[in-house]
Order: C-alpha cells, then sequence, then structure tokens
C-alpha cells in the first residue's frame, strides 16, 4: 500500500516585531519605575519581578532592553543627569544675569531637581552610587563632571568677586553635598504652614554661603 504523506507542520510563529516607538516607551517606563522602586526599597531590595509587575510586562521582558539589573539602574543615573542638565540649561537660558543671580538660579534649580515630583533619579545615584560596577560608572562620571563645570564656572566668578570666602572647588562639594542630603529630610509636602518651602530653602541657602 502507498505510505500516507504526514501532512506538513505548521511553521512555529514568531513573535510579533516591536515598533521602535514602541520599544523606546516601554524602555522609558521601565527606567522611570526602577528609579521609584530603587528609591523606595533600595537596588537589592527591587527584584526585576518588582519592575516588570509595575510596568505590566512579564518578568523576563526588562531584559529585552537591559542585559542585567546594574545596566537599569546606571540607566535610571544617566536619566537624572540629563534631566538634570536640560533643566539647568533652561534655567539658565538668561546669559545676561550676573553670577550672584546664575547661583540662586543653580541652588534653587538643583531643589527642585531633588524635590519636584517624580523626581526619583538622582536620589538613586546617591543612595547606590557605591552599587554599581567600575565599568558602569564611566559614563555617569562623564555626565556628572559636566554638571559639576557648570556649578564650578559660576562659584570661581563668585569668588573673584570676592562674594565667596572659601575654596571654590570646596565650596561646590559642600554645597552640593548639603543639598543633596536634603533627600533624607525634605518633604515636599508640608506637614504645617511652618514648613518650608523650596524657594525658601534655596534662599537660606544661599544666605549661608555668599558674602553680603
Amino acid at each position: 500500500m502507498p505510505t500516507r504523506l504526514k501532512p506538513a507542520a505548521a511553521p512555529a510563529k514568531r513573535p510579533a516585531a516591536v515598533p521602535p516607538e514602541a520599544a523606546v516607551n516601554r524602555r522609558a517606563d521601565l527606567v522611570r519605575v526602577a528609579a521609584r522602586l530603587f528609591r523606595e526599597k533600595g537596588f537589592h531590595g527591587t527584584t526585576t519581578r518588582d519592575i516588570a509587575d509595575a510596568v505590566g510586562m512579564r518578568s523576563g521582558s526588562p531584559f529585552y532592553h537591559f542585559a542585567n539589573k546594574h545596566e537599569l539602574l546606571m540607566a535610571v543615573m544617566e536619566e537624572g543627569l540629563r534631566l538634570g542638565l536640560d533643566r539647568i540649561a533652561a534655567a539658565l537660558a538668561d546669559t545676561s544675569m550676573t553670577p550672584t543671580e546664575r547661583f540662586q538660579t543653580l541652588v534653587r534649580t538643583h531643589y527642585g531637581i531633588l524635590h519636584d515630583t517624580g523626581s526619583d533619579f538622582i536620589p538613586v545615584m546617591l543612595y547606590d552610587w557605591h552599587t554599581l560596577p567600575a565599568e558602569y560608572k564611566r559614563s555617569i562620571i562623564e555626565l556628572k563632571d559636566g554638571y559639576d563645570a557648570i556649578w564650578q564656572r559660576t562659584l570661581d566668578e563668585l569668588h573673584a568677586q570676592g562674594l565667596l570666602r572659601a575654596d571654590a572647588k570646596l565650596a561646590r562639594l559642600m554645597i552640593l553635598g548639603a543639598i543633596n542630603f536634603s533627600v533624607t529630610w525634605y518633604r515636599a509636602k508640608p506637614r504645617s504652614a511652618k514648613h518650608a518651602s523650596l524657594d525658601v530653602l534655596a534662599a537660606q541657602t544661599v544666605a549661608l554661603v555668599l558674602q553680603p
């Protein structure tokens, strides 16, 4: 009897390609949600499943965009610094400002970067910098150097004008260190009418630093 031919197997379905725009958006969602969770729970306390669940993805889906969780942490830090640089550039767009006005703007803008709604990126860098492997730190350091340079130029001018007594480089480290530490105690939503707004906090910081 003739041998019956088996019907050809149906070709396996390939997963639908993700449109480039959707891939970019999903990556941005992952970075934003990871920043919030890393800030709330810490890098080691947050799993990739936590991040995927919060974005509505399968647990392995983040690895389509990032090789590992450290690479995602690096992306969070990069995003924070890029957003910071963009906000500083916009705030300093008026080139007619005096060094004192630029310093006031830098201080207020930096407080806003740390405390405005959705500003989880920089606090994550402050908390989890030690967690990032050295090979991932290089691009972060390059961005951070660019941010620091903007501050340094203004502080150098203030020092040259006699408005800043301290060494300008040490002043930058101390000022940014003090402002950054506010993420551990300042609450953007005041608990009472006596609670200082960011505008008041920035004005008091400037008054502590500059000579009258």
